[in-house]
């Protein structure tokens, strides 16, 4: 042990890993992640394509088949290079690796997702967080004042934002990229549930780079992110990309998925109208402890506020529910819980679950 000590970064040593909760056996809500699944006829298709990957081999390491089928599914402009990942964490992580050198800084509004600071860390960038105001819109004056003073080489702008489920007004991103002296990145993880991206922009400006994943669309297992920006960006960003970093089977199941990408917006849709049924349901929950402060959303989640959330959140773990506590994560985020939007069933499931919760956390109060 003596040796880990001395060797290993006391930075790293200072870090809890990562931490995925155990959900087996639970209806699992805290993930973000389409619960309905590909189609069983589509699953049998797919089998058959894999069968053909060539698992002694390398990937190629252009994964052209790939791109030319996303492009036909989606409106990247022409012009744009795109560059891959597994998963678009690891883009966000090449993303600080290739622009920042120790010190430099990475900037985003907070809260957002905790992998942006995570990596700048990683890469002994120094991350810079400007808090939202109070309804999780962007504080204009604050942010701009904290781009000035600091210059970031990065910042990172999730639209909408994880985990409150806000969108940004496109008027405010445009003022932030003119602002910022380094790369503007608009992460849209969760575009197939909002109502705008900023993808048909990207290369209107010389600064800027749209991220975006196939996870929360309904391939969380294939782990498959995309970049896209001008050449020069993802010419250079590409120099630190791991060689064969998109696997042959993840390659295979994208392409297929493509090909039915029909049924995955139809999933989308559905996933979108259960939004505004639960938000809705949320809001008319009646609460004995108090009122709850429900967040509208442009992602697959709702974010709600309620008095004594962390108790109500055991309390739906001991029901079988699994949703996310995110109350610690960030002083304007207390007492809040976020749920993913899943099925009528597990919504339902779900609400049912949480006004016993909170019915039974009232009673033990009182």
């Amino acid at each position: 042990m003596i040796h880990v000590q001395k060797t290993v970064r006391a930075d790293v040593q200072a870090t809890a890993a990562y931490v995925v909760a155990p959900a087996q056996g639970m209806v699992k809500l805290d993930a973000m992640e389409n619960p309905q699944g590909m189609p069983a006829h589509l699953l049998d298709q797919l089998a058959e394509r894999l069968k053909t990957a060539e698992l002694n081999r390398y990937p190629l390491p252009k994964a052209q088949a790939l791109e030319d089928a996303l492009r036909s599914r989606t409106k990247i402009p022409k012009a744009a290079q795109v560059l891959f990942g597994n998963g678009s964490d690891e883009l966000i992580d090449l993303i600080i690796r290739a622009c920042c050198m120790p010190g430099d800084v990475v900037l985003s509004p907070v809260p957002t997702f905790v992998m942006y600071s995570v990596y700048s860390q990683w890469s002994h960038a120094r991350f810079v967080g400007v808090d939202l105001n109070p309804d999780f819109t962007l504080n204009m004056p604050a942010l701009l004042k904290a781009i000035a003073s600091n210059q970031p080489k990065v910042v990172f702008l999730a639209y909408p934002n994880n985990p409150t489920g806000v969108a940004l007004r496109e008027s405010e991103i445009v003022q932030v990229i003119e602002a910022t002296p380094g790369l503007v990145v608009v992460d849209e993880a969760y575009e197939a549930f909002a109502s705008q991206s900023f993808m048909a922009r990207v290369l209107e400006f010389p600064n800027v780079l749209v991220l975006r994943t196939l996870s929360k669309l309904g391939l969380a297992g294939a782990r498959l992110g995309y970049a896209v920006a001008s050449a020069a960006w993802v010419e250079q960003i590409d120099k630190v990309r791991p060689p064969y970093n998109v696997n042959v089977l993840t390659r295979l199941a994208v392409e297929f998925a493509l090909e039915h990408f029909e049924c995955f917006e139809a999933q989308a849709a559905d996933l979108r109208a259960n939004r505004k049924t639960l938000t809705e349901a949320l809001r008319a929950m009646p609460n004995p402890a108090g009122g709850m402060e429900v967040f509208d959303s442009h992602a697959n989640f709702v974010l709600f506020r309620l008095p004594n959330a962390q108790q109500v959140f055991e309390a739906l773990k001991n029901r079988g529910i699994l949703v996310k506590y995110v109350g610690k994560a960030h002083p304007l985020l207390a007492d809040c819980l976020r749920v993913t939007v899943s099925t009528t069933t597990e919504n339902e499931q779900f609400l049912s679950a949480l006004q016993a919760s909170i019915d039974d956390v009232a009673q033990q109060a009182a």
